[in-house]
């Protein structure tokens, strides 16, 4: 079956092009392809997924030619194994049900059928990344997925808010992408060829490998949202809540550590990539989730969540817990799913992001809360989720691998730990318990069924990812090949231990002090600068980038407007002012051109006089 691998882009693809242009007429309208189009590649995934069971490092590849470049010739085709099956499955299962929730969270939106063509091409994008059996086929689909993010950030384009996040999201992740482009062709034009096989198997010389995975890697930070071009991710939260879903889940973000796992023996073949990766996670790990601590916006302690988690999976992948970071890369899909979408139920009953103005939904909105503690508890690290076994994996590879790297990886882990339990913590309570703050004449309801059933679904998969790692044939190894020189995916019950107890003590610390007033923040102390400013990155990049860009450019727009279009403009109003004066010498009156005559002829005698007379 992995012949039909193809058909995983296609279907969303083609979903995407019937429903822009024809969802509107079709019966059921727009949401019938968007959920059938996805809903098919689900199928396929599923599919594919039992076709490689048994035998994860078999590759089954497929092409057609391309086009020719460079003396070479490009392939476009499909390039499965038990890494792409897993991935599939995971992409097409959020990419579903977010499509789904969306009927009834975009209802009445006069854009959906254009918001649902998005997803469904967003949806084909990450696919397409996934499967592609070339570098450049992969280029195109992350292209693609920048595009889509630039186009769901800025949905309600008519708000300042969303013009500028899907702006800035377009432009940080430049930066990345330009890096991104020159190590394609640097690890190319080095292997001899771009198809990602033999990329693999080439031998390569140290400086030129070196070179071209710390360039992939640039592109790695901006679509993973990593230190230093993660500011980003925060801001674009301004899109529809189950496009935030999609974002921080199982697209645009997931693919950046998605092509580190892909190319990982070009990584572990160039360790300095490896260490630039530590440090850059552990930086952002931790960065990240102090700054939520401080957040009264809910969309936004998510996100700044999603920045902290990816840089558990680049920590895991720098101390080689290859896959321990595969492990928790679905995991991590399945529960900030679920937690922007019970996000999304919640904004949509109370109409606000602020926690400030929630509290007690527990009452009105039982599923949402349930479902909401599960991915809680799972972000938490708490054992049985699956949250708790995949950042336990990581870190327990940190510990195994040790040194340097391995140690900050390891502290810096743990002490995230405690943090991540504390915002968590106070979300859940600042949401949920207590009594509603918010408007008195708000009518607090739970969410229709077509919202609540995919929370249920996710719940689920958050507990059920959990448990297989405990029978060891049942669990995501079976359907992953690690790369030589990794380590295995290993849970101990020591650091289970170990963690769970942090993420208790965290927990009930915050308890504590929201106790004393349920209706007051308990982390209200931390709400003050560097942690509501994010430490400063962006005002610095306001003041380093933005500002001397503007700069610069009003000062080529003075320079143009008062000097090259000044020259331009000049000349013509010099020839319209001679055109003027020579104009009225041509009155038509002919005593005047006789009269000129005369005194022309006099002054030329007079002229010619003088002149002999010297």
């Amino acid at each position: 079956m992995t012949d039909v691998a193809w058909l995983l882009p296609a279907l969303p693809a083609l979903a995407a092009v019937l429903g822009l242009f024809l969802g509107t007429r079709m019966i059921g309208g727009p949401a019938v392809p968007a959920i059938l189009g996805t809903a098919g590649a689900t199928v396929v995934s599923l599919l594919v997924l039992a076709a490689v069971e048994g035998s994860p490092g078999t590759v089954h590849e497929s092409a057609v030619t391309w086009a020719p470049i460079g003396g070479r010739t490009l392939h476009v085709g499909t390039r499965v194994d038990g890494l792409v099956a897993v991935v599939a499955v995971m992409v097409c299962v959020v990419a579903l049900l977010v499509q789904i929730y969306s009927t009834a969270y975009m209802a009445g939106d006069p854009r959906y059928s254009v918001y649902a063509a998005e997803v469904s091409l967003f949806t084909a994008a990450m696919l397409l990344v996934v499967v592609a059996s070339n570098l450049f086929e992969l280029l195109v689909g992350w292209e693609l997925m920048g595009l889509c993010s630039y186009l769901l950030i800025g949905h309600y384009w008519q708000t300042e808010g969303a013009r500028a996040a899907a702006v800035k999201a377009f432009v940080t992740t430049r930066f990345g992408d330009a890096a991104f482009l020159i190590g394609i062709l640097v690890v190319g034009v080095h292997a001899g060829s771009f198809e990602i096989s033999r990329v693999l198997a080439a031998p390569h010389s140290s400086a030129a490998l070196t070179a071209g995975v710390l360039l992939l890697l640039g592109g790695v930070v901006g679509k993973s949202a990593q230190f230093p071009l993660h500011v980003w991710l925060p801001d674009a939260m301004a899109g529809p809540t189950p496009i935030s879903a999609l974002i921080h889940a199982a697209t645009m973000v997931a693919a950046g550590i998605f092509v580190v796992v892909r190319m990982y023996p070009l990584f572990l073949a160039a360790p300095v990539a490896l260490t630039v990766l530590g440090i850059i996670a552990c930086i952002t790990m931790l960065g990240a989730a102090l700054v939520a601590l401080a957040e009264d916006d809910l969309k936004r302690v998510l996100a700044w969540s999603t920045v902290s988690q990816l840089a558990y999976m680049a920590a895991g992948l720098a101390v080689r817990g290859w896959t321990a970071s595969i492990y928790h890369l679905l995991t991590h899909a399945a529960f900030k799913a679920l937690l922007f979408l019970a996000a999304g139920s919640v904004l949509r009953t109370v109409g606000t992001n602020l926690m400030s103005q929630m509290g007690g939904l527990r009452r009105a909105m039982p599923v949402t809360f349930v479902t909401a503690v599960v991915g809680a508890a799972a972000l938490a690290g708490l054992p049985p989720f699956a949250g708790g076994f995949s950042k336990d994996g990581i870190l327990d590879a940190a510990h195994e691998r040790g040194g340097a790297l391995g140690t900050a990886v390891y502290v810096v882990g743990l002490v995230t730990v405690v943090v991540t339990a504390a915002y968590v913590t106070r979300l859940v309570l600042r949401t949920f318990l207590g009594d509603y703050r918010g408007s008195a004449g708000t009518r607090l309801h739970e969410s229709p069924v077509v919202m609540t059933a995919p929370l249920a679904v996710l719940a689920t998969a958050a507990i059920a990812l959990g448990l297989p790692v405990l029978p060891h044939r049942w669990g995501v190894s079976r359907w992953l090949d690690a790369p030589i020189g990794t380590s295995a995916l290993h849970v101990g019950a020591g650091g289970v231990a170990l963690s769970t107890t942090l993420v208790v003590v965290a927990a009930a610390a915050v308890y504590a002090l929201w106790r004393r007033d349920p209706a007051a923040d308990p982390l209200a102390a931390l709400a003050h600068r560097p942690l509501t400013s994010a430490f400063g990155v962006d005002a610095f990049y306001d003041r380093a980038v933005v500002r001397p860009v503007h700069a610069l450019a009003n000062a080529v727009l003075s320079a143009d407007d008062g000097g090259l279009d000044a020259a331009v403009e000049g000349s013509g109003s010099t020839a319209t002012g001679l055109g003027g004066a020579l104009r009225r010498l041509q009155n038509g009156n002919v005593q005047a051109y006789a009269s000129g005559l005369v005194v022309a002829v006099i002054a030329l005698v007079v002229g010619v006089s003088l002149a002999v007379a010297r």
